[in-house]
């Protein structure tokens, strides 16, 4: 146990809270059970890390950060982790990468059962399926998903720009406003132009081409790890998995053709579909339907997208379209928080079954979503708004 808090005191020496993610203010640390999910290079660690830091004093022995790939676990089980961590006064746990410990279901939930005053907080992949785990720790389990870095997050991580989070409502209509704040601040435009590239995960250092390498890193162990392990992907089928990607990332917005894309790589057409979906949940793809409500379970999506704009330009083998760039920026900023439809017959999204948007650049008109209600356009290299033509950067805002 000793050696635990040793390993803890190291990795908070080496933990920075000059910047914090916004989804610490919104997680309510004080229940007993929660689950932080996410794509793996976000920051799940940094975050549960930083919550420590900021809440116990340096040397405290009432809350302890361990992850479940420790050697340690090689020889003890997380039970006897618990017991001996509660008998010396232990109130709050922190557990990350639960997905690498294969009883980690069953064991959270008797930890629930049997120690009452205890505060768990685990980590794990987005692939993470809390309802369906061995043990159901829904009735228990209080779950949030972590993303990467909004534009917003962007400017405040990397600039030292600190712009508050706007919903979508409060952009569309109080646009002109926001967009002078911003510009009172900085020039969105250049600053946007480095999100696109470099700006999605928090580990940039300044070498893009070494942060590309990391971002195929990170790739490359959520195929070869994580997919194998929580959706029992076959590991001979990996390799026909990132020539999938691949092909997608060099045709994306891919407006699908199931059985062309299976004939391509070798798989059957059902198959296909189930990769998309487990692709979608690693968040590496993300799909859409042009009626959310009327999905199928083996229905195939109406559009593809890379899930950042970063992934995009780290993974492509042909030169990236800027089409595509702002399409995929729209998808990736607006899914966290609300429902994205593929506009099939006017406009390219709908938002919340209400908002309709057209996404281009500064010369793009409402030709295609002329008449609609409650419709914008999103355009490119664009500083302010003017009327219902927004600058596209504004949707990076909303969380």
């Amino acid at each position: 146990m000793e050696t635990m808090f040793l390993k803890q005191e190291r990795l908070l020496a080496q933990t920075s809270t000059r910047i914090v993610r916004e989804l610490m203010n919104q997680i309510h640390w004080d229940n007993r059970l929660i689950a932080i999910r996410g794509a793996r290079g976000v920051g799940k660690t940094t975050l549960m890390l930083q919550y420590i830091k900021l809440n116990y004093p340096a040397g405290s022995r009432e809350v302890l950060y361990c992850s479940l790939d420790s050697i340690y676990f090689s020889n003890h089980n997380l039970l006897e982790l618990v017991e001996t961590f509660y008998l010396q006064g232990g109130k709050h746990l922190f557990l990350d990468e639960v997905h690498k410990y294969p009883t980690w279901s069953k064991e959270l939930k008797e930890v629930y059962d049997l120690y009452p005053m205890l505060r768990v907080v685990f980590s794990g992949s987005s692939l993470l399926n809390i309802l369906n785990a061995d043990a159901d720790l829904s009735r228990r389990c209080i779950p949030y998903n972590m993303y990467g870095l909004s534009f917003r997050e962007f400017l405040m991580f990397y600039k030292g720009i600190d712009v508050p989070v706007c919903s979508l409502p409060e952009v569309l209509q109080n646009a002109p406003a926001i967009c002078g704040e911003v510009n009172n601040k900085c020039r969105p435009i250049q600053m946007f132009g480095e999100y696109l590239r470099e700006g999605y995960y928090p580990f940039f250092t300044g070498n893009r081409e070494d942060y590309y390498i990391r971002i195929e890193n990170v790739v490359n162990l959520i195929l070869e790890q994580e997919m194998p392990l929580l959706c029992g992907v076959d590991p001979a089928y990996i390799r026909r998995l990132k020539a999938m990607l691949g092909i997608l990332s060099a045709s994306v917005p891919y407006e699908v053709d199931i059985t062309k894309l299976a004939g391509m790589i070798g798989l059957t057409r059902n198959s296909v579909i189930t990769y998309l979906q487990n692709l979608g949940r690693a968040e590496l793809l993300n799909l859409l339907y042009s009626d959310i409500l009327s999905v199928k379970k083996m229905q195939k999506p109406d559009k593809i997208y890379l899930q950042n704009t970063n992934l995009l330009y780290a993974i492509s083998t042909t030169q990236v379209q800027i089409g595509t760039v702002r399409e995929t920026f729209v998808v990736s900023q607006l899914m966290v928080n609300h429902v994205v439809e593929y506009g099939k017959k006017q406009g390219d999204f709908v938002v919340d079954h209400t908002y309709t948007f057209e996404v281009g650049g500064g010369d793009k008109g409402f030709r295609q979503i002329a008449g609609v209600p409650n419709s914008y356009v999103l355009a490119d290299n664009m500083e302010y708004a003017t009327g219902n033509k927004l600058p596209l950067w504004l949707v990076g805002l909303c969380y």
